[in-house]
């Protein structure tokens, strides 16, 4: 069985030098997660290391995307060279692994204007086939009317917006999120709750603006399991009671303009619930790498648990092709690692 991985993380030197020395209290502090073990060693190479962990956990490809917290957070004019540099050199590491590598294009959204115009530059390259963003660029959030002609531009071209989790706002953080070690205070902001409640809204807040009724061939990916909106669809839905000028109800964009992925958290019950609220035809696995690292047997345990054999293809394989319009089909990594996956 084929394996695409979305959601597969890197860096350009550039960007960690340029939000390293961001002003403090603009800095954004989750920038210390990418400092773990190994983990800066692995984000800068997109060549052969990356490769051979590919071929580790039975990965037929990757979709690179750039780490967070990307060029969102950088003043307007940096933000624009540094996005237009990674994605040359996601094109250059693309052509030299063109069946095992893909990209999201990296957009400077401090500034709306330009970010529209580097997604014009690079759509025609056939290295690039979704966009990785952010909730929000500074104060404003991605449902603002600035970047409309952005997001009408992705649905045009059949790019998928992944909307990765950030850190929430200094003042949100200085509400909720302070009192602890600053371990703890950095946890509970990041991978503990905050971002995921930062991605969850930022899907929420596009829906509620109408986004997808003025472009309906819009989709965005969601990571985590759908950043807690999945669990508490059944109350998220009542907003359509209030919520007036929507085609239809919350929920059912879910099943037209939102797909979910795994970041790394394959955990069977999580993909049980998610099909209570979602069809199989929209989940999709990402490894999250290299923060999680796939493993072959871990992945086909996982995808052990859909007994029906098209499903697993599926959530393996085919709907990250189907989404992402990856062709021409990739080869398999090795013999063995092709084995046990078709075991699944």
């Amino acid at each position: 069985m084929r394996v695409i991985a979305i959601e597969e993380h890197w860096t350009t030197p550039g960007i960690d030098r340029a939000l390293r020395a961001q002003p403090m209290r603009s800095r954004d502090e989750s920038v210390a997660l990418n400092d773990r073990g190994d983990i800066p060693g692995r984000l800068l190479d997109i060549g052969e290391q990356r490769i051979a962990a590919m071929d580790a956990a039975g990965i037929d490809l990757q979709i690179l995307s750039i780490a967070p917290p990307g060029t969102h957070g950088l003043p307007a004019r940096e933000a624009v060279a540094l996005s237009r540099e990674a994605n040359d050199l996601a094109s250059e590491a693309v052509g030299r692994h063109p069946t095992r590598l893909r990209a999201m294009t990296t957009l400077p959204m401090s500034d709306p204007d330009a970010a529209a115009t580097e997604l014009q530059r690079i759509a025609d390259s056939p290295a690039h086939v979704g966009i990785m963003s952010y909730g929000r660029s500074g104060d404003r959030p991605l449902d603002d009317p600035a970047y409309d002609e952005l997001l009408a531009t992705a649905a045009a071209l059949g790019r998928p917006v992944f909307i990765h989790p950030q850190i929430p706002p200094n003042a949100v953080r200085d509400a909720s999120y302070r009192g602890f070690d600053p371990t703890v205070e950095l946890a509970l902001a990041t991978f503990g709750w905050g971002w995921h409640i930062e991605a969850g809204l930022a899907a929420l807040r596009l829906i509620l603006r109408g986004t997808f009724d003025r472009h309906p061939d819009l989709q965005i990916v969601l990571g985590h399991w759908g950043e807690m909106l999945l669990f508490a669809l059944d109350r998220v839905d009542s907003l359509s009671n209030v919520a007036t000028g929507l085609d239809r109800r919350v929920a059912e964009y879910f099943r037209t303009n939102v797909h979910t992925a795994t970041s790394g958290m394959l955990t069977p019950r999580l993909l049980r619930h998610a099909l209570d609220f979602t069809t199989i035809d929209r989940i999709l696995l990402s490894g999250d790498y290299p923060f999680h690292r796939l493993d072959a047997a871990a992945l086909t345990d996982f995808l052990g648990t859909l007994p029906d054999r098209e499903d697993r293809h599926k959530v393996a394989y085919a709907n990250a092709r189907a989404l992402y319009r990856l062709e021409p089909s990739p080869p398999g990594p090795d013999a063995e690692t092709a084995r046990l996956l078709e075991q699944s």
